[in-house]
Order: structure tokens, then C-alpha cells, then sequence
């Protein structure tokens, strides 16, 4: 059997759509210092709890419209009234919860930005400044959480962030390059 580009890239990317492979290849472990980039991607995780992240994906261009780009000041300011509006636009997913949530974590998002210069310098600090890199040479070894998520999940909480566990902390931490995941041999991997 001959061999494509797709043996050579992580195997949860594998079988995923456009989205997931565009995604996988030029966003997933990167790490990001744009703290407007470091909010649509806690955002995006908490839309992605208990649901697929192809499903995301496909919805990013209508959150984006939703959140003003994910402006963070913008969505800080949203009204709750717009959560109403926002339930009925079948474009995005539709939680309540999740709705409220982005827009009280835009508020702490600003708070931290406030007493630390930039959220980056907040998140980059429990890391030292420097990716993680996690050597993954089978898919088994990728973790849900680890003690550095539960770590970073509890500060955001004091800091009044809201549905942010330890397991959506991970992935949001995959999602700004915090760590690196990619297996050992995929064509992608940065480290």
C-alpha cells in the first residue's frame, strides 16, 4: 500500500476533515504570544467541551462574527441581552452557559492583562517561557490533564475564569503551544 502525506502526521489528525488537518499542521502546539489569539482559543475549548473539535472548527468563522473577532474588550462589553440574540443563530453552538462564560472570562481576560502586562506573560510564566515539549511517540502517552493543567486550571479560577477544568485547560494549552504533543514522528511536529 503506497504511503501518503497523511501516515506522516499525528494520528489523531489522521482521519479529520480540512479543518482539522489545516489546523493540526499550522495552529495545534504552536506556540502563540497574541493574547486576541490566546482568547479565541480558550473560548473555542470551552465551546468544544463534550462535543467534537471538527464541529469547532467548522463553526470558528460564525463564533468569530459572534465575538467581534474576539476582540477581548468587545466581548467584555457584550450585554447579557446579546446572549438571547446569540441563542437563536443556529451558525455557532448554542449554550447558554458557554455564552456567559466567554463573556465573563473576557472581563478576567482584561483583569490579568491589567496586573500582568498581557495575558501572555500571565500564561507563559507556569511554563518558564518555554514550551513544553512531551516527546509523544504513541498517542496513549497524550494526556487529558496533567498536575501543570490542574495547576494553571485552579489559578484561573481565582482569577474568575469559569468553565476552565483541568481537562480544558490542557487542550487550551495544546491550543497556544504551552505544549507540544506531536508525535515524535509527525512531518508537523515543531519541537
Amino acid at each position: 500500500m503506497q504511503q501518503t502525506l497523511d501516515d506522516f502526521i499525528c494520528t489523531w489528525a489522521k482521519n479529520g476533515g480540512a479543518e482539522i488537518k489545516a489546523y493540526h499542521k499550522n495552529e495545534w502546539c504552536r506556540p502563540s504570544h497574541d493574547d486576541q489569539y490566546i482568547f479565541e482559543m480558550m473560548s473555542l475549548e470551552i465551546f468544544q467541551a463534550g462535543l467534537d473539535w471538527e464541529l469547532v472548527l467548522k463553526k470558528r468563522p460564525a463564533f468569530q462574527k459572534a465575538f467581534h473577532n474576539f476582540d477581548i474588550k468587545q466581548v467584555a462589553a457584550m450585554p447579557t441581552t446579546d446572549i438571547e440574540s446569540l441563542l437563536t443563530d443556529a451558525s455557532i453552538i448554542r449554550n447558554r452557559l458557554k455564552l456567559q462564560d466567554t463573556m465573563t472570562n473576557a472581563q478576567s481576560f482584561l483583569k490579568i492583562q491589567a496586573e500582568f502586562g498581557s495575558f501572555d506573560q500571565y500564561i507563559w510564566q507556569f511554563v518558564n517561557n518555554r514550551q513544553v515539549n512531551n516527546h509523544i511517540r504513541i498517542p496513549a502517552e497524550i494526556h487529558a490533564k496533567t498536575p501543570l493543567s490542574e495547576k494553571i486550571s485552579k489559578d484561573l479560577k481565582q482569577h474568575g475564569f469559569k468553565f476552565m477544568g483541568p481537562t480544558i485547560t490542557y487542550s487550551f494549552m495544546q491550543a497556544i503551544g504551552l505544549v507540544n504533543d506531536h508525535e515524535i514522528s509527525c512531518m508537523d511536529n515543531p519541537g
